[in-house]
């Protein structure tokens, strides 16, 4: 008995295999056949194919491709062709094939009109879920000229419109009666730009503001590329009829989605289907859920200078690239150190104390400069008096006075001037480490940026990925395998997406804000940043890979943070600055000690010239001219032992000072070691973050399509996608904060690998390799 069962279930394939399956050729109508229309009948012939499957052997015939060329009497005679023909099924598409099918009152053979049946002038009542006639059906899409127009005057608030149309098409539809209406709705006035070939419209786009492609199906790709880029240089934001491939092309926007055009086909073939199983096509429905979507090519709107409204976001799906922004002036790391050297303002201002310790300096010198006076006065005295004074003292006397004094030596004055170096050298020491952290700043400031502009770029991504899982979570409501509450929860979460995107752009501006604060730039100045990529690019003269791997190597990390440390301390210039303050600290300390006893000697002489005397008891022996010259030494004795408060004072400063330098030593140590563990946490996390987000990629996939056939819940679904969201975001910001870190490390060591020559750099590692010999 089961012998017999087995030879039954074998055979069951053979019996299967031996019906003869039916076979139905199709014949294809459209308006203008061209190398672009290829590719897309191919999909959707394959479509077809793939949805009818083993039911039916699907034919296209040779011939079966009929042209109008945009001529009526041509598409009516290719229709007859068609029913006289061996062709079972008509797929009719075009504008013109579409004005003459929808006319017929009959269709010997069934006839499916598809694609470009447009709302604002075929008048189909919505109530009508079905053609309701034999042989025939039609597909009705999302598509509107008056859709598009009321998004595009809502994206650019155009005032005057230039609306592209084909010169064939107005010959079928009465677009100028239609277009004044529209126009006056608007509130505003358009240009009507009919072309038979590309080189028609170049010239036509003078005078208007924005550009509307109603009809340029038949444009190549080439030409479409080449009209995007005129409306760019011209500063035109263009909005197109078309489909999502004109936006990849440089087109601004357009109202339809990402998918409608897989949507489209897939509904066509189910429409054949139908028909092959048996159904009738005037009972099939004719309309498709096709939400007016805006997609919108962001460099495109980046280049014309155009602000994307966050009223519209919510419904935008995005193409592009994120990465790539129009900027005045694009900067790699380098250029950021440097220029931050150049313009910072806090630098600037440690400048100034540099210059003004200069100042102390010189102005100590000033001690041992010769200090001269010149006087002159007239003298009256009383005739009497003069008279008795013997020619000393004559009534009447103009006279002038010289007088030098020259310090020639002075203990006081040699330790201000060897203090004030020190301090002026401590001064520049400071400087340099303001230096250190203001490119350590603008290298934040610049890593933070990228960092923000991946998030821009993953979160927008991610916004696309909700929205085709809430596409998924509509089909799977309308074929009853989920209710309603996934549809709501993934709207929420589109929301949620969508605020997060818009914080994402947001924060990316205000990285850009604070990296021309640090550049001194003026804050609306726009920016861009290349990408920073280990091995590439500006790191590839770097060998930030060798240090990568001396800190990977357990048995090398330990001798390494020694030699950094060692290294920190000796190019450190907080400790440089500390040493001079102690050394100055140490000469008032010798000064206020033995050197109170050094004497101060000092040159003093003055000059003593009458010009002329008058009057009462002039003296006509009286000496015009005479000078005195004399040194001065002084000896401090008793000065209300100032000088030993002095030097109490000093030693206590040199303690404070000595204190401060081991706290230093102690804070640089600390900070090389967190900053080799934070650098190691990220070499390990470049690794295992790109292995995380291709695992969790594979899973989200797996889960998609687990969910689109019902077998797993929204939350599973969920996870998977946050998941990969956040192991996207870890993969992408794993490089940058590598190089963060290894910034931050070179900022405590006080050396930066980048402004240093590759011999520099290569006699840095060698001397880690003399250090490991003399400590073995």
């Amino acid at each position: 008995m089961r012998k017999f069962v087995l030879a039954c279930l074998l055979a069951v394939p053979f019996i299967v295999l031996s019906q003869e399956k039916k076979t139905y050729n199709i014949g294809i109508l459209v308006d203008l056949e061209q190398p672009e229309l290829i590719p897309i009948l191919e999909e959707l012939q394959n479509e077809i194919s793939d949805v009818v499957g083993e039911d039916a052997i699907i034919r296209y015939p040779e011939g079966s491709l009929l042209s109008n060329g945009f001529d009526l009497e041509k598409a009516a005679n290719n229709y007859q062709t068609l029913l006289a023909s061996e062709v079972d099924i008509i797929l009719a598409f075009g504008i013109v094939n579409n004005e003459l099918i929808i006319k017929q009152e009959s269709f010997p053979k069934p006839t499916i009109l598809f694609g470009t049946v447009n709302n604002d002038f075929v008048e189909i009542k919505q109530e009508n879920q079905a053609s309701g006639i034999p042989n025939f059906t039609y597909l009705i899409a999302s598509r509107s000229y008056r859709d598009d127009l009321a998004t595009f005057k809502e994206l650019t608030s155009f005032k005057k419109i230039g609306i592209l149309i084909q010169q064939p098409f107005m010959d079928v539809y009465p677009f100028a009666t239609f277009f004044d209406k529209e126009m006056e709705q608007l509130a505003t006035t358009y240009k009507l730009i009919t072309y038979m070939n590309y080189e028609d419209i170049a010239p036509n786009l003078q005078d208007i503001d924005a550009l509307y492609i109603a009809e340029a199906f038949y444009l190549t790709d080439g030409e479409v590329k080449k009209l995007a880029e005129d409306c760019i240089r011209l500063g035109l934001p263009s909005f197109t009829s078309g489909s999502v491939d004109d936006i990849r092309l440089g087109i601004l926007a357009t109202n339809q989605g990402k998918g409608n055009i897989t949507r489209f086909f897939r509904r066509i073939a189910l429409t054949v289907e139908a028909y092959i199983d048996g159904q009738n096509l005037a009972d099939l429905p004719i309309y498709m859920s096709f939400e007016p979507n805006l997609t919108l090519n962001y460099n495109t709107a980046e280049k014309i200078g155009l602000p994307i409204k966050m009223s519209l976001i919510s419904r935008t799906d995005f193409i592009g690239d994120f990465n790539e922004k129009v900027s005045e002036r694009k900067y790699n790391l380098l250029e950021v150190m440097n220029d931050v050297l150049a313009n910072n303002l806090a630098l600037q201002t440690s400048q100034k104390e540099v210059e003004l310790s200069e100042k102390d300096l010189q102005t100590a010198w000033t001690n041992y400069i010769p200090n001269i006076t010149a006087d002159a006065g007239a003298t009256y005295i009383d005739p009497d008096l003069a008279e008795i004074s013997q020619g000393l003292n004559p009534e009447y006397s103009t006279d002038g006075t010289i007088t030098l004094s020259q310090t020639l030596f002075s203990a006081e004055a040699n330790t201000s001037i060897n203090t004030q170096k020190d301090l002026l050298a401590s001064q520049q020491e400071l400087y340099n480490a303001d230096q250190l952290d203001a490119i350590f700043e603008a290298s934040n400031a610049y890593f933070n940026a990228l960092i923000f502009k991946s998030n821009l770029q993953i979160t927008a991504t991610n916004l696309d990925l909700t929205k085709k899982n809430l596409e998924i979570a509509e089909e799977n409501f309308e074929a009853g395998l989920k209710g309603k509450t996934d549809v709501l929860r993934f709207r929420s979460e589109l929301a949620n997406d969508m605020q997060s995107m818009i914080e994402s752009a947001n924060a990316l501006e205000q990285a850009f804000y604070e990296l021309n604060r640090v550049l001194n730039n003026p804050i609306e100045y726009n920016i861009d940043v290349d990408e920073a990529e280990l091995e590439k690019g500006l790191f590839e003269r770097y060998n930030y890979i060798q240090l990568r791997e001396l800190l990977d190597d357990p048995t090398l990390r330990r001798p390494f943070i020694n030699f950094l440390v060692e290294e920190a301390k000796n190019n450190a210039p907080e400790i440089k600055s500390l040493d001079y303050n102690i050394s100055a600290t140490g000469r008032r300390i010798k000064l206020n000690s033995a050197g109170r006893l050094l004497p101060t000697l000092a040159l003093q002489g003055q000059y003593n010239h009458n010009f002329n005397q008058w009057g009462v008891g002039v003296n006509p022996n009286f000496v015009v001219d005479n000078y005195r010259v004399g040194l001065n030494l002084a000896i401090p004795l008793v000065d209300q032992n100032r000088k030993n408060v002095n030097r109490q004072i000093a030693m206590i400063q040199k303690e404070q000072l000595d204190l401060s330098k081991s706290d230093t030593n102690l804070a640089i140590e600390t900070n090389v070691n967190n900053a080799v563990v934070s650098l190691v946490n990220q070499v390990s996390n470049i690794e295992l973050s790109r292995i995380s987000e291709i695992s969790a990629k594979e899973a989200l996939e797996l889960t998609q399509t687990s969910y689109s056939e019902g077998a797993v819940t929204i939350v599973q679904l969920l996870d998977a996608q946050n998941n990969y969201l956040n192991t996207s975001l870890a993969r992408a910001t794993a490089v940058y904060n590598y190089l963060l870190s290894s910034f931050q490390l070179e900022r405590f060591i006080g050396y930066y690998f980048l402004l240093h020559s590759r011999a520099q750099n290569d006699e840095f590692i060698n001397r880690f390799t003399q250090y490991l010999e003399n400590n073995n």
